[in-house]
């Protein structure tokens, strides 16, 4: 994957494992999912409501341009969600997904 970010500064934290879309990635402990997933590629997801590329918005949890869920369906809000080990992401919303259809 092509990252948006590159990683200057605090490379000595323990490294965490997870996936994004299926895609293993791999984050530094303490790196907000974000980050993590901007380090691991462009975009963190597509809107679901047109063909752009989302990457985040305000940063600070007020909007909602940075959600992704997990592989059980759980909505999180990436710039306040701490990566966690063995964190199984998706990025396109499937509810949304199906709402277009109905």
């Amino acid at each position: 994957m092509n990252s948006r970010f590159v990683r200057l500064a605090e490379t000595a934290r323990e490294p965490v494992s997870f996936t994004i879309d299926g895609a293993p990635a791999t984050a530094l402990q303490g790196d907000t999912l974000l980050v993590a997933m901007l380090n691991a590629a462009r975009a963190l997801r597509t809107s679901e409501f047109g063909e752009g590329r989302r990457a985040g918005f305000c940063l600070m949890g007020a909007c909602q341009d940075c959600w992704v869920w997990t592989a059980d369906g759980e909505r999180l809000r990436a710039c306040s969600t701490e990566v966690r080990d063995g964190l199984q992401i998706i990025t396109r919303n499937t509810e949304a997904a199906w709402l277009k259809l109905a």
